[in-house]
């Protein structure tokens, strides 16, 4: 029987896979030698928008073969009381990494308490000294969406070294970490926002276009080279008219998978292998702290 499956997609979960089964082979062969310990998922208040991902989280965990903990903060809980669980959390050496859920209460900030967490235990990459180090090449602990992009462009088989790609959308977590990683292996790269003048000038004549914007179908195929890679982060919940709520990229994925070379979808993209990366920041932490002299090695 012939395979029908479309090969410009990027099937995001097929890279999943095969990135928690490499990371898992990696971290048997890690606790041999040091014990590794669980993440610790922590939300503050109950979310039922924070649950599918907390158990996206805990099912990628378990095939890692990652102890996977998730505790639930009273909502009431003041900044200060945060902040001290976290430096417990710190502290503890069974804790290999701690994830942050958002959204959280109207009273917490948020970027305090991902600042609090330990860069060695930062496994979101959302600490400011873990985005900065983006910045001289440290890519290890990048946040998880922008470092799912870049495995995804590497999905595509593209060679690095001096290939175009134009960024469309340039915020702290996605767009300038996604940018920056990209320069560090070679590629030259345009970053496009609200206030760039043409936006298809720039994306026609790029080898990959990446869109992290939050604007359901901004990307059409007229702003599209014919053969380039598309990687689309957004992820947009639009009510259709008969009252259906759809999930929708920034690109229209029907129209310009027919120009495009490769195409990630939406969902089912690049949502699957954020979460391995997360797994895989997980795996980079363990080794920076067994350097680091945190964890005391198993005895032959």
């Amino acid at each position: 029987m012939a395979d029908r499956r479309d090969h410009r997609i990027i099937d995001g979960k097929a890279v999943q896979h095969r990135l928690l089964a490499e990371i898992r082979a990696e971290l048997d062969a890690a606790a041999k030698t040091h014990p590794v310990g669980r993440l610790v998922s922590i939300s503050i208040g109950p979310s039922p928008e924070i649950e599918v991902y907390v158990r996206n989280q805990a099912r990628a965990a378990a095939e890692a073969g990652l102890p996977f903990e998730q505790v639930v903060w009273p909502a009431e809980a003041t900044q200060e009381d945060c902040k001290r669980k976290i430096a417990a959390l710190n502290d503890d050496p069974s804790v290999l990494g701690i994830i942050l859920q958002r959204p959280v209460p109207a009273h917490i900030h948020v970027r305090s308490l991902q600042s609090a967490i330990h860069p060695l235990k930062d496994v979101e990459g959302m600490n400011p000294a873990s985005i900065g180090n983006i910045v001289y090449n440290d890519i290890a602990l990048a946040p998880c969406t922008a470092a799912a992009a870049v495995e995804m462009v590497r999905a595509t088989g593209l060679s690095m070294p001096g290939l175009e790609v134009v960024m469309i959308g340039h915020s702290e977590i996605v767009g300038k970490p996604v940018a920056f990683m990209l320069m560090a292996e070679g590629a030259t790269v345009t970053v496009c926002h609200h206030m760039t003048r043409s936006v298809a000038m720039h994306s026609r004549r790029a080898d990959v276009v990446i869109v992290a914007v939050g604007k359901a179908h901004l990307i059409g195929p007229e702003m599209i080279k014919p053969g380039a890679a598309v990687i689309d982060i957004g992820i947009n919940q639009v009510t259709d008219a008969a009252g259906k709520v759809r999930i929708l990229g920034d690109v229209d994925t029907e129209a310009v998978r027919e120009v495009a070379g490769w195409i990630t979808p939406v969902p089912g993209g690049v949502g699957p292998v954020t979460v391995a990366m997360l797994m895989r920041n997980a795996l980079t932490a363990h080794r920076r702290q067994v350097a680091a002299g945190w964890l005391e090695a198993i005895e032959a």
